[in-house]
């Protein structure tokens, strides 16, 4: 499907309670989501059929739903089985999945109470969000111009799709200046994450992260930081400064595009993938394929 447009793959997209031919799934371009922004989303991984952590990818849809102030219309057993409904209508096993919730059109203006929240949930192929070659020796990230708000002046516990406006912006001036992607700061100056992943440095075999008091803590980041403290490996989640990161021996990125990524750049700052970024990329592995060896057992 490489190079082929999303509005224009081929199969079936769940919306709103069926499935619909994938050229058909449209909305109005007077949408209060496509205005206001009024909009939330997942980001979810499929390996061998199963979808990895599907229940907590589904609470946290929903959660970002009331955190901005409206309802999604189904429960989370109806959402769990349309994600699955939606890749098995694809034949997909290998797969990305993205379900995303958004108020209509019955209202245009920033007053919106009375529309119609709709949900689609679409799964496609999506092999690795970096490059497989330069993944695995180390991405290079630039500083990315904008910061992630005060927690006062946004909803940052929401995977709300406005959010994410300075994230693209960031990573467009990044990939501009052929980097992969952008570290952001938060508006205090301390480090909080790339433009989608987490972010997690190495010191001295101990690992550090940043606190996330005005970012999502990433479902990948909470797998990775388990798998982590399984291997003994100690996890100090504190404020990090940027100068800190000279002192920084490994550097990885999480998420559910991402999985376990290296980094071995960040602006000035090198750093070189090593035994603890390697292991943990293995585990990971291992634990989102777990489900396939119980199962041929």
């Amino acid at each position: 499907m490489a190079g082929v447009p999303y509005d224009q793959m081929s199969g079936h997209i769940w919306f709103n309670g069926e499935f619909v031919e994938w050229g058909d799934a449209k909305v109005h371009v007077l949408t209060h989501g496509l205005h206001y922004a009024s909009s939330v989303f997942e980001g979810e991984r499929a390996y061998g059929g199963k979808i990895f952590k599907l229940n907590e990818h589904t609470e946290r849809l929903f959660f970002s739903a009331e955190v901005l102030g409206f309802k999604i219309p189904y429960t989370v057993e109806e959402i769990n089985q349309a994600c699955l409904d939606v890749i098995e209508k694809q034949g997909f096993t290998n797969a990305y999945v993205r379900p995303v919730a958004w108020r209509g059109s019955e209202m245009m203006g920033v007053s919106a109470q009375n529309n119609t929240i709709n949900v689609a949930i679409a799964a496609w192929e999506w092999p690795s969000y970096f490059d497989p070659e330069e993944k695995l020796k180390g991405i290079r990230l630039d500083m990315a111009e904008y910061r992630r708000p005060d927690p006062a002046t946004i909803p940052c516990f929401s995977k709300a799709a406005g959010l994410y406006m300075i994230c693209t912006l960031s990573k467009h001036a990044a990939e501009e200046k052929g980097y992969s992607d952008a570290l952001m700061l938060d508006w205090r100056g301390q480090v909080a994450e790339a433009t989608g992943a987490n972010v997690f440095f190495i010191k001295d075999g101990v690992i550090h992260t940043p606190t996330p008091d005005c970012f999502l803590n990433g479902i990948t980041r909470q797998t990775v930081i388990e798998l982590a403290k399984a291997r003994q490996i100690e996890v100090i989640e504190r404020a990090i400064m940027p100068e800190e990161m000279i002192d920084f021996t490994e550097c990885f990125l999480t998420g559910t595009a991402a999985e376990v990524t290296p980094v071995a750049e960040i602006g000035e700052y090198r750093f070189t993938p090593g035994e603890i970024c390697k292991n943990l990329m293995d585990d990971y592995d291992r634990e989102v394929h777990k489900h396939l060896k119980s199962a041929a057992a």
